[in-house]
């Protein structure tokens, strides 16, 4: 497809937080463009100036859509829920809102900022030990939370952004061999939504830039 047809992700395949937009567009039903920022090759093409021209923090992902650039991922969801059909993504209902967003920031702010790629590149060998610790210490917290919010998904039967978010660390917590059987409610939820079409086709194994070792 031609470019500029769609929104662009500018996103890495193995990105979780380009990972939930993915979802999300899934969820959505939306047809969107990928342009690749490999963060490893020549030293990270998120340092370019042609990128830092699209995102000045040289993160992903970033989206271009209806005209703007949009650079964080929970900004980008609840755009797209705000302006888009199909399944709502933040609930109506103002208390079952809050707890979705609760449990997005929670991971979104609180896990994965400290076990992300510009973190562990300064860890050094000490980066999978610095991961799980951190990653065991947010799923420490979050375990108890969606032991009393969750029913078939994150916050109740209704799939939501909670949800975008959680598959995605749970991938960064078995790449780094956090032992997920002391989370059951964590590991029973991403089970169920491993099984949905819409977390199958984002999954960062079926990317256009996944390598091909890592193509499922």
């Amino acid at each position: 497809p031609q470019v500029g047809r769609w929104p662009i992700l500018y996103g890495y395949f193995r990105s979780s937080c380009s990972w939930r937009v993915r979802i999300a567009f899934a969820l959505k039903g939306i047809e969107y463009d990928q342009i690749a920022v490999n963060l490893i090759q020549d030293g990270g093409q998120q340092h370019t100036q042609q990128f830092e021209s699209i995102n000045p923090m040289k993160q992903v992902p970033a989206v271009k859509i209806d005209g703007i650039t949009l650079c964080q991922s929970l900004a980008v969801i609840q755009y797209i829920d705000e302006t888009r059909p199909g399944p709502r993504l933040l609930p109506a209902e103002p208390k079952t809102r809050a707890q979705v967003r609760m449990i997005s920031d929670l991971i979104a702010s609180g896990i994965q900022p400290v076990q992300n790629l510009a973190v562990l590149q300064k860890k050094g060998s000490e980066k999978e030990q610095w991961a799980q610790h951190f990653i065991n210490q947010g799923f420490q917290a979050l375990e108890p939370i969606l032991k009393e919010t969750a029913g078939k998904y994150c916050v109740g039967d209704e799939i939501s952004m909670a949800d975008t978010c959680l598959v995605p660390q749970v991938y960064n917590a078995e790449r780094f061999n956090v032992d997920m059987e002391q989370f059951p409610t964590i590991k029973r939820l991403n089970q169920t939504l491993l099984e949905m079409e819409a977390f199958k086709v984002s999954h960062p194994s079926r990317q256009p830039d996944t390598p091909p070792e890592l193509r499922a």
